[in-house]
């Protein structure tokens, strides 16, 4: 099932349950991907789209999250946190520190990166690798502390 399909029967789901949140970022992720399905004229939209929508999505909700946090505006923060996590449970099983380590050290080893100068070829690699798996915050912090 693809993730239109899937995020239709969420918010038929949300409407039976009045769950507004929930209604509310479901209806934009749709947003998001008709969008995206409009700008690619017919073409198939690849899951890969849609795990980078999904991803910018979190990532918004997070930055207004810490800007509301920030401002002592906690109802408007609690309402970005409870989209947040609405919206990860469409997206892929994250990766643990501890994962995430692993995996950016096998990609050091089959490129052969030996320095901070090498992390262009690093994270190139592992975008692709990791997509929908772990943000690019955490994969270029860990490529960086690798490197070092």
């Amino acid at each position: 099932m693809s993730l239109e399909n899937t995020i239709s029967e969420a918010i038929k789901t949300a409407m039976r349950e009045k769950d507004r949140v929930a209604l509310d970022s479901l209806r934009a992720v749709k947003a998001q991907i008709l969008l995206l399905q409009t700008e690619a004229r017919g073409a198939e939209v690849t899951p890969e789209q849609e795990i980078a929508i999904l991803q910018r999505m979190i990532k918004q909700r997070k930055d207004s999250f810490e800007q509301f946090s920030a401002q002592g505006r906690n109802d408007l923060a609690e309402v970005e946190e409870a989209q947040m996590k609405i919206i990860e449970k469409f997206l892929p099983k994250q990766l643990t520190p501890e994962e995430l380590e692993a995996e950016i050290r096998n990609i050091i080893s089959q490129t052969g990166a030996e320095s901070a100068k090498d992390l262009g070829k690093v994270m190139g690699a592992a975008s692709k690798a990791l997509a929908g798996k772990s943000d690019g915050k955490s994969i270029s912090e860990m490529a960086k502390k690798l490197l070092s």
